[in-house]
């Protein structure tokens, strides 16, 4: 059997190498934790992983600018969100 439970220094290193897998695992982790600040590093670092887990937190919350933040940073899925939250009609409004 295989061991499954690498510590985050090791991926961390491996993910630093360019390890894109290291680098999703790290964000999966991260997010698991609740550690916004170090999946917004991730981002920054190119991970699409973090984006798509930042993005789906922006999305539960409603948090427009954060989805502008994240489309900024490199992931479009947030931007094409941003957009159909904007273009959604208001609560309560009528035709």
């Amino acid at each position: 059997m295989t061991n499954t439970n690498i510590d985050r220094e090791t991926l961390r290193e491996l993910a630093d190498d360019g390890n894109e897998t290291a680098m999703d695992r790290l964000a999966d982790l991260a997010d698991a934790a609740g550690d916004l600040g170090e999946l917004s590093e991730l981002l920054d670092e190119g991970s699409m992983r973090a984006g798509f887990l930042l993005t789906r937190r922006a999305v539960a919350n409603g948090d427009l600018r954060e989805l502008q933040r994240i489309s900024d940073a490199g992931y479009d899925e947030a931007g094409s969100e941003l957009d159909r939250l904007l273009k959604a009609p208001a609560d309560g409004q009528r035709d």
